[in-house]
């Protein structure tokens, strides 16, 4: 079953302080995902990949077209759902990891974690959680209850994946999950998301690495110009 289904999907951005110029970053795009399926989504610095990404999350307003979404309530159009139903996608069923690390200063890292989980379940629990996965990423037990504002670029990379993934959202949208990784911390990641693909977790991914998504993807599809070239199957 597909879970998502993009349809004639376009977004243009108008810049006004250059008197209404329009650039067309996404056009006509249209492909599906189906349950449990992990798409990598290639391309150049500029050619889209981020923007696609911030339509699917709707942080940013698709121009036009439609963004079919197989909830749990029953298929939702992304682009015309009001802010609510948005909203609540995003806690329970939709989640997006940026390649940055944005948290509220002066909350531990383990919190920030499972911040998700902490709304609904055992405050307990969620820590413990919380506790293991930042272990299976190499993060030291002395950060955990330190804040991430003050962390490396790689440690808070770390902490934003496991963020992202401890809900075992339906569909998750990644921007650069492995970027500046070392080796062992990046099959972790890889070994972790392909756990979600197993409990049915459908995947977006954006990514530059090879290695990454030759052992992550089942198929890819490359954004040039704003539009989507033929998916390629990985072997």
């Amino acid at each position: 079953m597909n879970i998502l289904e993009i349809n004639n999907l376009s977004k243009v951005f108008r810049l006004h302080i250059l008197h209404g110029k329009k650039i067309e970053a996404l056009k006509n795009i249209q492909f599906s995902v189906q349950e449990g399926e992990i798409i990598g989504l290639t391309g150049k610095s500029g050619s889209g990949k981020s923007s696609l990404m911030k339509c699917l999350y709707r942080t940013y307003l698709a121009s036009s077209g439609e963004i079919l979404f197989s909830s749990r309530a029953g298929k939702i159009d992304l682009v015309r759902a009001d802010d609510h139903a948005i909203i609540a996608l995003r806690k329970t069923e939709i989640t997006y990891c940026s390649q940055f690390l944005s948290v509220i200063p002066r909350v531990t890292a383990v919190d920030v974690v499972c911040e998700s989980l902490l709304r609904t379940g055992n405050k307990e629990e969620a820590r413990a959680k919380a506790r293991g996965m930042l272990e299976m990423l190499g993060l030291p037990t002395e950060l955990w209850d330190a804040f991430p504002v003050t962390f490396s670029g790689g440690e808070q990379q770390r902490i934003n994946v496991a963020r992202a993934i401890i809900g075992d959202p339906r569909l998750l949208l990644i921007d650069e999950p492995t970027a500046s990784l070392d080796q062992k911390t990046k099959d972790t990641v890889i070994d972790m998301i392909l756990e979600l693909k197993k409990k049915g977790t459908s995947v977006i991914c954006i990514s530059h690495d090879e290695y990454t998504l030759e052992r992550l993807t089942d198929r890819r599809l490359d954004l040039r110009f704003g539009e989507l070239t033929e998916a390629a199957m990985v072997s």
